[in-house]
C-alpha cells in the first residue's frame, strides 16, 4: 500500500511539472530530460510511468481536461450566483481564465498546433476535448434558455475559441467581450424567432 501512494505521487509530480512546462514553453520545446531535473524523479520513474513523451504529453492532455473542469465547475458555481444568465457566469469564468497570470490560451489548441499530426493520439483527444467542450456550450445556452436557443451554440463555439487566440495574439483579454456581446446577441435574436 505504501509503494503504490508513493507511485502515484511520483506520477502526479511528474503530470504537474509536465503540465505546467508544456504550458509555458511548449510541448516540442520540452525534453523528458528538463521534466525529469523539475520534477525531481529518476529516468526510470517517468518511464516507467510513461514509456514515452508521446504518451506523457496523452496524459498531460487528460490531466488538464480534468484540471479545467474543476475549475469552471467552481468558477460557474461562484459567478452564477451574482448573475442572472448562465450564459454570462460562462463568459465571466472565461474572463477569470483569460486574466490568470501565465495565461498562454488553450493548451489544446497549442498542442494540437504543435502536434501537427491528425492521427497522434494527442491530436485525438484534443479533438474530443472540443467537442465535449462544445456540448457543454450547448447545455449551458439550453439549460438558460431553452432547446431552441442551443442551435447557436455552435457559433458561439467559434467566438470563445477565436477570442482564445485572438486574446494571446494581442496580449489582452478585449477580444472576449467582443465575443461574449456577440453570443449575447446571437441568443437574444433566437430567442426572439
Amino acid at each position: 500500500m505504501e509503494q503504490k501512494h508513493a507511485t502515484s505521487d511520483v506520477r502526479q509530480r511528474i503530470l504537474e511539472t509536465a503540465d505546467r512546462l508544456f504550458y509555458q514553453h511548449g510541448l516540442r520545446a520540452v525534453g523528458i530530460d528538463r521534466i525529469i531535473a523539475e520534477a525531481d524523479v529518476a529516468k526510470m520513474s517517468l518511464y516507467k510511468h510513461f514509456p514515452s513523451k508521446d504518451e506523457l504529453i496523452l496524459a498531460v492532455l487528460q490531466y488538464r481536461e480534468v484540471q479545467i473542469l474543476e475549475f469552471f465547475g467552481a468558477a460557474m458555481e461562484r459567478h452564477e450566483k451574482r448573475m442572472k444568465s448562465k450564459l454570462r457566469a460562462f463568459f465571466a469564468t472565461l474572463k477569470d481564465w483569460f486574466m490568470s497570470p501565465g495565461f498562454r490560451g488553450c493548451a489544446f489548441q497549442n498542442a494540437c498546433v504543435e502536434l501537427a499530426d491528425p492521427n497522434h493520439a494527442g491530436t485525438r483527444f484534443v479533438r474530443e476535448h472540443k467537442q465535449r467542450f462544445q456540448a457543454y456550450i450547448a447545455g449551458i445556452i439550453e439549460e438558460s434558455l431553452g432547446k431552441d436557443a442551443a442551435k447557436v451554440a455552435p457559433a458561439i463555439g467559434l467566438l470563445v475559441e477565436g477570442a482564445v487566440v485572438t486574446s494571446v495574439i494581442e496580449g489582452s483579454p478585449h477580444a472576449l467581450d467582443v465575443a461574449r456581446e456577440a453570443a449575447l446577441k446571437m441568443v437574444e435574436n433566437e430567442k426572439l424567432v
